[in-house]
């Protein structure tokens, strides 16, 4: 979960959270991510601070968004 004392930036802990939650397969290839909301919600983060966390697992090549649905996991997530 989301530590408020670590020096590390929420948006990096929720983006860790979804990493290590697509590593471990709890969202395998091709199934959809949380919204933004869901994930705000569940971590107890700001909406743009969850956007920031996705928007990071989309640079990171380990998901894809298509537009109106939502973001999935890449069939094959970059190491």
């Amino acid at each position: 979960m989301i530590d408020p004392t670590s020096a590390v930036p929420r948006w990096q802990q929720a983006h860790e959270i979804l990493v290590q939650r697509i590593r471990a397969g709890t969202y395998p290839p091709g199934t959809r991510v949380p919204s933004v909301v869901a994930l705000a919600e569940e971590l107890g983060i700001s909406i743009p601070t969850a956007q920031k966390a996705l928007r990071q697992l989309r640079e990171d090549g380990l998901t894809y968004t298509v537009p109106g649905l939502g973001s999935y996991v890449a069939d094959r997530p970059r190491a």
